[in-house]
């Protein structure tokens, strides 16, 4: 490659990586494995090695990605939180020891450590007391995340002894806590965390500190940044002090005479990790001598007295021997990989998720296909790719189904979404998602019936599907509670009182897919009871105002389903409401108005608000724009009082927007 070559290349790898960098730092949704960003970095650094003056300041090789999140104070860290410099093999561990001993004349020992897959944050303590916590950042400036820490069990809020220090540590989520979470993320159809180390940065790095608290997060301390009261002169006795003063230490920490002996190690680690209960990207190898580590100094973003070895991620062949579906609680149809088992990264792997449609087609995958798989994050099964020059020709193509492989109903993908559902509204895999709609305040305010009634419920068989809560006795609710006789005459009160709910309220409780409480009181306004809505066409749902072309084909194909049909016979039959009663037109006095609702009001909730503005006419949005025709606000109301005043919004008090509906 001559030095043009050279400079293209360089500035195509600064834009891959620089986009990566903020996937990974900033976004914490990393698109490509670590391993494939190392050996860009790897090629980026050794170029610029062999063209020293095409180094720009621009490169992730002279700076730390990352950078402080709106919405976070900025923090100046008193001691650089530096990144590490990578190597992918022993021979430059050993070029690595003898530029130390080119520096350092005395013996040299070494501190081998697990490099933990997480976020690096700095701890502060005054007196010992806890009293600031921040992200690395671009290691110079990053993000005040003291709230969030705090949720922390393993940060000592008062340590054992009164001391000014700060120390580094890593943030993480262990591997059993970070499968357990994303199964039940699966379960909820949300998206799965890449891996644990975004996870736990994601969770941190949230201006909710309810949803840090939520996670299950945990921390290893690694490195003392700045004591002004206490001096150590080697890495192990410090990590000694931090144990006996309170912190959670990195467990894997060995002191060992020599490269040989670290290499030994590094070995020993790589060979282990899959009985660690926290992931690692790496071993990290540390002079041990503090005063040795002054001599030695560091780089622009690098220590010299400090490297990282990074593992290759394991990788096996085995045969696709299939491609089975699993429904979703909201319909999501995915396809499952049924494979040939086959040990990776110290467990058994014999099925995997395929994602959707658009995945199979990308990577070309057929049933019988000899595949290559690996854990992503040590973690997460997930097929690499076909090996297509294995294939003899009888593999199968993959075919997305076109009906629900559980219930037999259609089966569609929406423009603009990568899942293929079912709409079947009976279809057994659906019916805790259903029901729990049904029975929400927005919908048939069925109260006392929440998740763990319905889980208990459909656990022992009592009811299959929405219509089956009208077919309750007593006896069978109290059966879920000791003495639960007075919580079931209540329940049952409140599910005959839902009988005589609005039509619209119904319309709601179906969970038709895109149809919330707003058009589903356009729909009963329309057309006054459910048989002509049901009979509706297509170009009469399209008419309608505000529906669209995409929730007028999703009420049609509701209840084109034979299934849909039938439930709705037996919620007739069990006595449920299926007229339009309410006058939703009112006097017509907010036609034609837009209203925005900030803030916490006195006399309403904001549903109740929405709904009486939309009873007179008008309409309500979420979001301030020069077609606001009013903001009505209430206590706080935030950032949207700010915007309306900039557009010259007429803002309202609770009290005018009283006057207004009384007149």
């Amino acid at each position: 490659m001559n030095k043009e070559e050279a400079k293209k290349r360089i500035e195509e790898l600064k834009d891959i990586t620089a986009y990566h960098a903020k996937k990974y730092y900033d976004e914490d949704e990393p698109e490509i494995s670590d391993f494939e960003y190392d050996m860009l970095m790897l090629e980026l650094r050794n170029l610029e090695k062999e063209y020293p003056d095409l180094i720009t300041a621009d490169s992730l090789t002279q700076h730390i990605g990352g950078t402080v999140k709106e919405g976070f104070e900025k923090v100046e860290h008193e001691v650089p939180l530096q990144s590490l410099q990578d190597i992918f093999n022993f021979d430059e561990l050993y070029a690595f020891d003898e530029r130390v001993k080119k520096t350092v004349e005395n013996e040299i020992k070494y501190v081998v450590e697990t490099k933990i897959d997480g976020l690096s944050v700095s701890l502060e303590y005054k007196d010992g007391i806890f009293v600031r916590g921040a992200t690395r950042g671009n290691g110079l400036v990053g993000e005040d995340i003291t709230e969030n820490l705090k949720t922390i069990k393993h940060i000592p809020k008062k340590l054992k002894e009164k001391i000014d220090i700060i120390v580094r540590g890593e943030v993480f989520i262990g591997k059993q806590e970070f499968e357990e979470m994303n199964q039940e993320r699966e379960e909820n159809e949300e998206s799965l965390f890449a891996n644990a180390r975004n996870a736990a940065a994601g969770s941190l790095r949230q201006l909710d500190s309810k949803i840090a608290s939520s996670r299950p997060l945990d921390i290893y301390i690694f490195n003392v940044q700045k004591s002004d009261t206490k001096k150590f002169t080697s890495h192990i006795e410090s990590l000694e002090y931090l144990e006996k003063i309170g912190f959670n230490v990195n467990p894997v920490k060995v002191l060992c005479n020599n490269i040989p002996e670290a290499i030994e190690e590094i070995n020993k680690i790589g060979n282990n990790r899959d009985e660690l209960t926290f992931g690692i990207d790496g071993a990290v190898i540390k002079v041990d001598d503090l005063k040795m580590r002054e001599i030695l100094g560091s780089n622009y973003k690098t220590p010299k007295w400090a490297i990282a070895y990074k593992y290759p991620p394991e990788q096996k062949e085995t045969l696709l021997k299939d491609i089975t579906f699993q429904v979703g609680r909201t319909g999501a149809i995915t396809p499952m990989a049924i494979l040939e088992p086959v040990k990776v990264a110290g467990s058994t792997i014999s099925k995997t998720t395929l994602h959707n449609e658009d995945f199979i087609k990308e990577k070309d995958l057929r049933v019988g296909d000899v595949v290559l798989i690996q854990k992503a994050g040590d973690v997460i099964p997930e097929v690499v790719k076909v090996l297509v020059e294995k294939r003899k020709g009888k593999e199968k193509e993959f075919v997305m189904p076109t009906k629900c492989p559980v219930c037999g109903a259609d089966a569609i993908r929406e423009e603009g979404e990568s899942a293929v559902r079912c709409i079947g509204v009976e279809c057994p895999a659906k019916q805790y998602r259903n029901i729990l709609h049904f029975a929400s305040r927005e919908a048939m305010n069925i109260k006392g019936l929440g998740d763990s009634i319905i889980e208990e419920l459909l656990n022992r068989n009592l009811i299959s599907n929405i219509a089956d809560i009208y077919n309750l006795k007593l006896e069978d609710i109290a059966s879920l509670k000791k003495n639960g006789q007075k919580f079931a005459q209540n329940l049952l009160d409140s599910i005959n009182e839902s009988k005589n709910n609005e039509l619209y309220r119904l319309i709601n409780g179906l969970g038709i897919r895109h149809i919330g409480a707003k058009a589903a009181k356009q729909l009963a306004k329309k057309y006054k009871n459910m048989d002509n809505l049901q009979n509706a066409s297509l170009e009469s749902l399209i008419n309608i105002d505000d529906m669209g072309e995409i929730m007028a084909e999703s009420v049609f194909e509701f209840f084109e389903q034979e299934q849909s049909r039938d439930l709705i016979q037996k919620l007739k039959d069990a006595g449920l409401n299926m007229n339009s009663e309410e006058n939703f037109a009112g006097d017509g006095r907010f036609d034609g108005m837009i209203f925005v609702l900030t803030g916490g009001l006195e006399n309403y909730s904001r549903k109740e608000a929405e709904e009486i503005i939309e009873n007179f006419g008008g309409k309500t949005s979420s979001s301030v724009s020069k077609k606001t025709t009013y903001v009505l606000a209430g206590e706080d109301g935030g950032s949207k009082l700010t915007k309306a005043q900039s557009l010259g919004i007429t803002i309202i008090t609770e009290d005018e927007f009283l006057n207004m509906i009384r007149e």
